[in-house]
């Protein structure tokens, strides 16, 4: 939030800027030196969103001649400079260039698109067809993907902590889910509620990724970002649903922040209130839920978090005992009595956030 409590735009990134912050202190310049400059533009891009939003103005306009129901993504290749959104690459229905990661932007803004529509009956991120965007190839050895509230925007990595941000179509589609929160419940980017738009996305990542691989909960690795960290770098991914906490811990990059609990909150000043670090509490309650169930995640626990995020009750300064406590509400809405109800309610008491 502002200073007068207004909503600052929406500019979200995959890599917290505390992790950037410590790969910045490296004494090694093929390490601090992409880090410092992804920090620069991250601050700049940031301000960027900030001066040229107009609360309330639509985002993206619809294309003349989309179909309802069907994706309208466009890929577009920076060419390693800034100005978004850059060439054109690849067009929506055309076949696959020689790019790998043209393709794989395409191929996740299509499997997110996919979910969302066939599972929550949501017509793109906005609900009403809004065309996909992305632009890959963004800036040199930049360590970074971010969603600027009309766009998604990747880097290539620097290749010695982060490789290219489109090899995990989670982060894509955590990127994505910034969006749908943008356009529904609009959580606040700050302290428990920035937290918990962190963890919607995170959510959603986890949904996508398993549903493009046909996952059931037990079988998923729970895993945000696995893949995108360099051989160098002792660590599987970026965050684990699963274990918070242990997704990496490496002399360079540092320890895995996140809390898998309420007794190990993290009060800090840095990362807009720790966005990034206590999403690790709702993401284990998700996790916990959805395993607890069982079957594919995105069929019972999924449409809980969904009902909540989209059903108008969700405050925006919404705290985590808030969100636990309509989560409760939608699934016994939902589900009634029976098996939801009773995973929703108790994975939240394992994590130690209480319901009204």
């Amino acid at each position: 939030m502002t200073a007068n409590g207004g909503h600052e735009p929406v500019f979200c990134t995959i890599i917290p800027p505390h992790v950037l912050d410590r790969l910045s202190q490296s004494e090694d310049p093929l390490i601090h030196g992409p880090a410092r400059r992804t920090l620069r533009r991250d601050a700049y891009e940031r301000t960027q969103r900030r001066l040229t939003t107009v609360v309330g103005a639509p985002a993206v306009p619809t294309r003349a001649g989309a179909e309802p129901g069907k994706p309208q993504r466009t890929v577009y290749d920076a060419g390693h400079g800034t100005d978004l959104p850059g060439e054109k690459a690849r067009g929506e229905g055309e076949d696959p260039g020689q790019d790998a990661t043209v393709n794989r932007a395409y191929a996740g803004l299509g499997a997110t698109f996919e979910l969302l529509l066939k599972e929550f009956g949501r017509d793109s991120i906005d609900g009403s067809g809004l065309p996909l965007d992305a632009t890959v190839h963004y800036d040199r050895d930049y360590n970074n993907a971010f969603w600027n509230g009309e766009q998604m925007v990747f880097g290539d990595g620097d290749g010695e902590i982060f490789l290219d941000f489109t090899l995990a179509v989670d982060v894509i589609g955590h990127e994505l889910a910034h969006g749908v929160t943008q356009y529904t419940a609009n959580l606040d980017y700050f302290g428990q509620s920035g937290a918990l738009n962190e963890s919607v996305s995170d959510v959603f990542g986890a949904l996508i990724k398993q549903y493009t691989l046909g996952q059931t909960a037990g079988e998923a690795d729970w895993l945000i970002g696995a893949g995108l960290l360099a051989p160098r770098v002792t660590g599987t991914a970026l965050r684990s649903m699963k274990e918070p906490g242990t997704a990496y811990d490496d002399d360079v990059l540092g320890k895995d922040p996140q809390p898998a609990t309420m007794d190990d909150y993290v009060h800090t000043g840095r990362d807009n209130g720790g966005v990034h670090i206590n999403s690790g509490i709702p993401n284990h309650a998700f996790y916990l839920a959805a395993t607890t169930l069982g079957g594919h995640a995105w069929e019972r626990a999924g449409q809980v978090w969904y009902d909540v995020l989209t059903g108008g009750e969700l405050a925006q300064d919404a705290e985590f005992t808030d969100f636990a406590t309509l989560t409760v509400k939608a699934a016994r809405a939902r589900y009634g009595e029976g098996d939801e109800l009773v995973a929703v309610t108790k994975a939240w008491e394992r994590v130690g956030v209480r319901t009204l």
